[in-house]
């Protein structure tokens, strides 16, 4: 049911429009078909193709395997497929909803450490034959529940200081933890394992660390090769990468590096979990002033978007998203800047999506645009207060340089 929900609010024609005729599609998609009270997204398909060039340039030996997590629209999963692009995914519902547009199993990574038997025993009717382990009891699940699944050990990162959402904490093998882990997993539970995955922890600022970790990583192969394990081939990289910085090509660069000094054979297979990279800057949210209080020289506005829909996450990550205010007739647009406040529909009163900005005046029904608000936002949707943030349709545009 949920499932088939989320394929419903997609708007699967696609809309081709030049480069700059963004603004000009979403006044005429607000007029024709929002009122105040019902936000939309836009997917631009054309990003998701130059993300993809730009990811094969600077990782070219690197398979991408999105992270599903980070935005399961239906529309955005079948282009990367389309674009060859493999999945990441951490729940049965996430295998599922891959598997319903058609991607072959064997495309996926289950990728989460610490699974649900029943989402183990899916796994194995469905296919996904690739996962995670981080302990003993994991190897028992899956022993047990899915004995022909390949593994990948997953190890901490040597440090993640810096990192937005460090994971150590929750998830990785520590390097004294290597031979016994792998001992039990191959000697004893006889299960195959092909290979090291780790993650440096959400938006890492230090490139450094990813050479640290592809040192550890080598550190577990050669402890394999100890225990006589037969020889390992995938090494999987993780995530946190960030197409909007440089930061990014020197992640790679670093990468690159690392791991032709510590891994020369040719034969191995690199992969990587890429989440925000893709839908962060591919999507825009549209919002829509609701209500509106002048106090002084400064302006409250309330939108029909808050913090338990696509701003929940989004309140960590500000600094991402840029804020664009849209006259819903271009004749009557304001150029007057006030001090601003913008709330969600919300009862709550933490429910304040940006605080103090530079605005212009804007009117009820007037629209806000959110941009860079792909990654780890319609996601985190709910129905507090009775809001139905699961449901905001996406349309699709692709546009072009004409």
């Amino acid at each position: 049911m949920l499932l088939s929900t989320a394929l419903s609010k997609t708007k699967s024609h696609v809309n081709q429009i030049p480069k700059d005729g963004m603004t000009k599609f979403i006044r005429s998609i607000a007029e024709e078909k929002h009122e105040a009270g019902q936000p939309f997204y836009v997917l631009d398909l054309a990003t998701i193709e130059r993300l993809m060039d730009k990811w094969h340039h600077s990782f070219p030996n690197v398979k991408p395997h999105y992270a599903v997590k980070c935005n399961a629209e239906p529309a955005l999963l079948t282009k990367l497929a389309k674009l060859g692009a493999n999945f990441d995914c951490a729940s049965l519902q996430e295998i599922d909803t891959v598997l319903s547009l058609g991607i072959c199993p064997n495309r996926i990574i289950f990728a989460n450490p610490c699974k649900a038997i029943s989402h183990i025993k899916h796994a194995a009717a469905v296919g996904v034959n690739l996962a995670t382990f981080d302990s003993e009891l994991e190897v028992d699940k899956i022993k047990k529940w899915h004995p022909h699944c390949r593994l990948l050990l997953r190890i901490k990162a040597p440090s993640d200081i810096g990192a937005l959402r460090p994971l150590g904490k929750k998830f990785g093998v520590l390097p004294r933890e290597f031979e016994p882990l792998l001992h039990y997993a191959c000697n004893v539970a006889g299960l195959k394992v092909v290979g090291v995955s780790f993650h440096v922890g959400s938006i890492a600022q230090d490139p450094t660390i990813y050479r640290e970790a592809i040192a550890n990583a080598r550190a577990a192969f050669d402890v394999a090769d100890y225990l006589g394990i037969p020889k390992m081939q995938i090494l999987n990289i993780g995530g946190v990468f960030r197409s909007s910085t440089p930061l990014f090509e020197e992640i790679a660069d670093v990468v690159n590096e690392a791991v032709k000094d510590y891994f020369p054979d040719p034969n191995l297979t690199v992969i990587a979990e890429p989440g925000r990279f893709f839908p962060e800057t591919a999507f825009t949210l549209v919002t829509h002033v609701i209500g509106k209080r002048v106090r002084g020289e400064k302006i409250e506005y309330w939108i029909d978007e808050g913090i338990y829909g696509s701003f929940r996450p989004t309140l960590y990550n500000s600094c991402f998203v840029g804020i664009k205010p849209l006259s819903r007739q271009k004749s009557k647009e304001s150029s007057q800047i006030y001090e601003s406040t913008i709330y969600g529909p919300s009862c709550d009163s933490l429910d304040a999506v940006a605080v103090d900005i530079k605005l212009v005046e804007l009117q009820m029904g007037d629209l806000i645009l959110f941009y860079n608000m792909g990654a780890y936002s319609k996601c985190a949707g709910t129905m507090f207060n009775g809001f139905d943030m699961l449901s905001v349709p996406t349309y699709l545009v692709q546009t072009n340089s004409s």
